[in-house]
């Protein structure tokens, strides 16, 4: 019997499944005919780069020929031991000298010290960091705003930023420039790009109940259902725990959200019966909707079930979590509901920031007849006649 062993090498960072056989007529050739296998000068050995699949069908393609295939070494090995010789890639900021790193210190306790989120303090210290190394040695005090607005262009050109984050990139420098002296920089000269103002995507009724009944995944739809019925932004919906759910009073508490605000949020009557049937199945223990090891769900999951169930329901539009959020808000107010109500569920700092759905909500404006519509109704042709004119030569759709 032939006999063939598989087993772990680790190669540029990379794990390999190697593949040993004992010399035989034909075992040679019908190896070499894997796809994606390859000769290693280095180890001398046939490999393929390794992952569990890769594994199985390689045993399913030995297995054919009826071939011993003994790979007791990779399930000896576990299941990650590439881990241990991956280099750990260091922080950009410790490619700093030694002064610019104890201005990076410097700058980072400024914001943490104006309570800026952990997030804002990151953005901000990397765009700082990419500063840094940019003027190199140069003093601070030699800084000016020609240098700074030569490297804003630099560094938005090369790494191909969007406008939010080109915003965020001079709020950086802007709060460089208030914790540093800085005497040849004018703070106030540092303009932010205009916001394009862009209209939220929204789904239909039709759309969010497809949408629902295409997510056959108990716990997803539970998420999707809450991420629409509360209008909830997507880290609302992960940080959710058990204590947050009030089912008597139909009501969601909100801790901490945007802006560090609590607030309550409402709970459809639809969504009860699916939160009982949730909470019986998988019975969470911490956080409402719980990833595999017990910790919140993640933010990348989410998206990617959302994705799927988008492509099952046969939706073209390009929907994201928070556009669920967006539907929840151009719904209410298409339902007549009071402005200041949506700003309060949506937990919007100012009044401003909701108008922007009254934009997509027209009910009035949607009402209006199109004078296309009246010209073909009326049929305006070299006869007027009055019977109605179809456009698509014949095909009434």
């Amino acid at each position: 019997m032939v006999k063939v062993q598989l087993s772990l090498f680790i190669h540029r960072g990379r794990r390999w499944m190697k593949v040993d056989f004992t010399p035989s007529h034909g075992v040679g050739e019908y190896i070499k005919k894997y796809p994606g296998i390859r000769w290693s000068k280095t180890h001398c050995c046939y490999c393929i780069p390794y992952s569990k699949r890769g594994l199985h069908e390689m045993f399913t393609y030995l297995r054919k020929r009826s071939y011993y295939v003994d790979y007791s070494a990779i399930k000896s090995a576990g299941p990650t031991p590439s881990l241990r010789y991956k280099e750990k890639r260091k922080p950009k900021w410790e490619r700093l000298e030694k002064n610019s790193k104890s201005v990076y210190r410097e700058y980072k306790a400024f914001l943490e010290g104006q309570r800026l989120s952990p997030s804002t303090v990151e953005v901000y210290t990397n765009f700082i960091v990419e500063f840094l190394l940019f003027i190199g040695d140069k003093p601070l005090v030699k800084v000016n705003n020609m240098l700074i607005q030569r490297f804003v262009e630099r560094l938005v050109s090369d790494k191909n930023y969007s406008i939010s984050s080109h915003r965020q990139l001079i709020s950086a420098i802007k709060h460089f420039g208030e914790r540093f002296t800085l005497s040849g920089i004018e703070v106030t000269l540092l303009k932010r790009p205009k916001r394009y103002k862009r209209l939220p995507i929204v789904l239909s009724r039709q759309e969010i109940i497809s949408l629902l009944r295409s997510t056959a995944n108990l716990k997803h739809r539970t998420a999707l259902a809450l991420l629409y019925s509360a209008g909830l932004r997507i880290s609302e919906l992960l940080n959710l725990k058990n204590a947050d759910i009030d089912l008597d009073r139909r009501q969601i508490r909100i801790e901490k959200g945007k802006g560090r605000k609590d607030r309550y949020v409402l709970m459809a009557e639809s969504v009860v019966p699916l939160l009982h049937n949730y909470l019986i199945t998988y019975n969470p223990v911490e956080y409402l909707i719980e990833g595999a090891d017990g910790r919140a769900y993640s933010a990348g999951s989410v998206r990617n079930f959302l994705r799927k169930a988008c492509k099952k329901a046969g939706i073209k539009k390009r929907v994201t979590p928070h556009t669920l959020r967006h539907s929840f808000a151009t719904h209410l107010i298409e339902n007549g509901v009071n402005m200041r109500h949506v700003q309060e569920l949506l937990g919007h700092s100012k009044p401003e920031t909701t108008m922007i759905y009254t934009h997509i909500a027209k009910k009035d404006l949607l009402q209006i007849r199109s004078p296309l519509d009246d010209a073909v109704l009326h049929g305006l042709g070299p006869h007027k006649n009055p019977a109605k004119l179809s456009l698509s030569g014949g095909f009434d759709g």
